[in-house]
């Protein structure tokens, strides 16, 4: 076959092929002698097969001939266009903002006075009210020019949109919630300083969160529009937490909260609105200690725990189940640091849940540790730690101790971060527990020839190391300090002090810090330094008492 015929070749469109065919085939029945088949099924084939071989002769050389080649002149000109084409439409001004604001008022009023006018016939006022749901979706515009912000809130924009959450028709409701999450949105809100401030704070004074939980209330979520309107809600919450974090106080106390539990105990499927409640309420406890106390009185704590009960045995059925299973662990863990909230987690039965969590070897496990961890810490933990030997908890943790679990895609503890938990809670029911809970607890580092003072001087050995590397790397400016290899150094330092009380462990002990050329006075260092750092604790006369006692187990030892 000819080089040029092969170059002319080209194949026909797909869509008139069959119409062409068919033809042909009526013209040329008996030309084709060779096939059963009419000429529109073996016609076909034939050209791509021919063009295969043209490309496979050819190479691939063929195909760059074919695509489009732009300079390098040419395609900055075309990227200095897109940069400089002026927007379609005009950019909405002050003339335009009022304008339209003036239309929104007085679709408003008509509406209310249709509504008055003829309130059980709704033929007569549903004009009025697209008209009104109309001006409303024009008001979306204002989003786009955040500096217009001050205006709108002068000429009581805000205050008219508000006053529609109580609209009778949720629909209005619904498209204000969307307007509003529209004009709170983070980034936009960061285009404007003055706009964002005397937006904030036109919603703050005009009570705009007890506004908006009100209207929660009403929606209903088998509704799609509605059921999206609940989640532009929540999303005005965290836009506005975002910028004003202080503002997470104001929502809890305006109804938030008590609504996120209703949400929650609601025996719904699960679903993108119960994921993003998990989400607000982990937001609300996470910095501010007035609404974990809220949380507990309205009995939040027992909520929490009722959710994830559901997980003791059963690993979460998706991806976003599982992230609402992880935000519920940290909202727990939040709650946990208010004083208050560790006797509702006892007497709840918390412990006994966590526990079973930890022996179940499901996802749960991960948060459960956390969990026990913020349960135990500090002073407000000794109930919580003797209880927890009381229900056979030793049984479950070390085994833990002594061999971390493997980490896979489901489980999403790293090794260190498992070992600092475990670490930490033995650590805290050393310092918490006393009588026959604290000899049951000293009893197990004896146990299969100190297999667990084995296993804990394995862990002083690589977190000093860890230790030692990183203050090589910040001498030679490699990179910052990093305190958490040191708290976990301290923390294993700390219960090989508490352990070596008595005589057979210490002799263990120093036995071993031979073997690997350790040392008593590295160990007594970190000690002293670690004693030190106990200023941050809230109630100076446990910090005393802390103090004192860990200097003479330094002398001690």
């Amino acid at each position: 076959m000819d080089v040029g015929e092969l170059l002319s070749f080209k194949p026909e469109q797909t869509p008139k092929r069959p119409s062409d065919f068919e033809r042909e085939d009526n013209q040329n029945d008996d030309d084709d002698e060779h096939s059963p088949e009419p000429a529109a099924r073996t016609q076909p084939p034939k050209k791509v097969n021919r063009n295969e071989q043209n490309a496979s002769a050819r190479g691939a050389s063929v195909l760059p001939v074919k695509e489009p080649q732009i300079s390098e002149e040419e395609r900055l000109n075309i990227l200095k266009f897109v940069e400089t084409e002026e927007p379609d439409g005009e950019v909405l001004d002050e003339s335009g903002l009022k304008k339209m604001l003036l239309l929104f008022e007085k679709r408003v009023l008509k509406n209310q006075e249709m509504r008055i006018k003829f309130p059980d016939n709704a033929e007569k006022f549903m004009e009025s009210e697209i008209e009104l749901n109309d001006a409303i979706q024009e008001l979306h515009a204002v989003a786009t020019v955040p500096d217009l912000y001050p205006l709108l809130v002068e000429l009581n924009g805000v205050a008219s949109l508000l006053d529609l959450l109580s609209h009778q028709n949720s629909d209005i409701s619904v498209a204000v919630v969307n307007l509003l999450q529209e004009l709170t949105d983070v980034d936009i809100l960061h285009e404007s300083l003055d706009g964002t401030e005397t937006l904030i704070e036109a919603l703050r004074n005009q009570q705009a969160a007890g506004l908006l939980v009100q209207n929660l209330e009403r929606l209903d979520e088998s509704v799609k529009e509605e059921a999206d309107g609940v989640h532009n809600t929540l999303a005005i919450f965290e836009n506005l937490i975002e910028v004003k974090s202080d503002i997470a106080k104001e929502v809890a106390e305006q109804g938030l909260l008590q609504w996120i539990m209703k949400r929650l105990r609601a025996k719904l499927p699960f679903d993108g609105n119960k994921l993003y409640c998990s989400e607000i309420l982990s937001i609300l406890v996470q910095d501010t200690n007035e609404n974990r106390i809220t949380l507990g009185n309205i009995d939040g704590i027992d909520v929490l725990l009722q959710q994830l009960a559901a997980y003791k045995r059963h690993d979460p059925n998706s991806a976003e189940e599982q992230e609402f299973m992880e935000n519920l662990f940290n909202s727990l863990c939040s709650a946990l640091m208010a004083k208050e909230n560790r006797e509702k987690f006892l007497k709840g039965e918390g412990l006994q849940l966590m526990n079973l969590m930890l022996r179940e070897k499901k996802l749960s496990r991960n948060g459960s540790l956390k969990v026990l961890d913020h349960a135990m810490a500090g002073p407000d933990g000794r109930d919580n730690c003797n209880k927890f030997v009381d229900i056979l908890g030793l049984r479950t943790i070390f085994p833990l101790f002594m061999k971390t679990p493997k980490r896979s895609k489901k489980r999403l503890l790293s090794t260190d971060e498992h070992e600092e938990h475990i670490v930490s809670i033995i650590a805290s029911m050393l310092r918490n527990c006393k009588g026959s809970q604290r000899q049951r607890l000293l009893s197990k580092f004896t146990e299969n020839d100190f297999e667990k003072v084995e296993r804990l001087m394995e862990l002083h050995r690589k977190y000093l190391d860890k230790v030692e590397a990183m203050d090589r790397e910040i001498d030679q400016e490699m990179r910052v300090d990093d305190e958490d290899e040191q708290d976990d150094d301290m923390l294993v330092d700390y219960v090989v002090l508490e352990i070596s009380c008595t005589d057979v462990v210490k002799q263990r002990v120093l036995k071993i810090l031979n073997l690997h050329n350790g040392s008593m006075k590295m160990i007594r260092n970190v000690m002293r330094e670690y004693a030190g750092n106990l200023g941050d604790a809230s109630d100076s006369d446990w910090r005393e008492q802390e103090q004192a006692h860990i200097l003479q187990l330094i002398d001690r030892f």
